[in-house]
C-alpha cells in the first residue's frame, strides 16, 4: 500500500497508468462490455463501480489538454430507452472538460485501439468511458 494511492487501485492498474504516454488511452468498461475480446490487455475491477474509480484515477492521470475532447462515451443506441444519469456523475468529477460520443460499433473499435481496458463492476447501461491521457506539465506537484 502507498500512501496517497486510493486501495481501489491494484498494482496492476497503477502499472499500467504509468506505462501509458501521452494520447494513449484507457477504457473503464461497465460489466455489460465485452473487455475480453476487445484487448490483450484487461484489468480486472469487479465490484468497482466507474465512478469510484474515477475519484481513484483522475488526481494521478493528466487529461490530454491538447484535444477538444480528452474523455469519450458510448452513445445511446437510437430507440433505445435507457436513462444516462452517469454521464451527469461524470461530469461532476471532470468539471467543464468536453466528452465525445462516439456510436457503438466505433466505440469497440476505438476500445480496441486503447492501451487498456478495465473491466469493472458497473452495472449502469451506457456507464463506459474513454480517457485520454495528457502530460504532466512542469511546475505541477508531484508529491502527495
Amino acid at each position: 500500500m502507498l500512501k496517497g494511492i486510493s486501495p481501489l487501485l491494484s498494482p496492476e492498474l497503477v502499472k499500467i497508468l504509468m506505462e501509458m504516454g501521452h494520447g494513449d488511452e484507457i477504457v473503464l468498461a461497465d460489466a455489460h462490455f465485452p473487455a475480453a475480446s476487445h484487448t490483450s490487455r484487461l484489468i480486472r475491477s469487479d465490484g468497482i463501480t466507474i465512478p469510484a474509480l474515477l475519484d481513484a484515477i483522475l488526481p494521478l492521470f493528466p487529461l490530454d489538454q491538447y484535444v477538444q475532447e480528452p474523455l469519450s462515451l458510448m452513445k445511446v443506441v437510437e430507440g433505445d430507452r435507457v436513462e444516462t444519469p452517469i454521464w451527469g456523475m461524470y461530469q461532476e468529477k471532470v468539471g467543464s472538460t468536453s466528452f465525445e460520443y462516439l456510436e457503438r460499433f466505433d466505440f469497440y473499435e476505438r476500445a480496441k485501439q486503447a492501451y487498456a481496458i478495465v473491466a469493472t463492476g458497473e452495472k449502469s447501461q451506457y456507464a463506459n468511458i474513454i480517457l485520454k491521457k495528457g502530460v504532466v506539465l512542469d511546475g505541477e506537484d508531484h508529491s502527495n
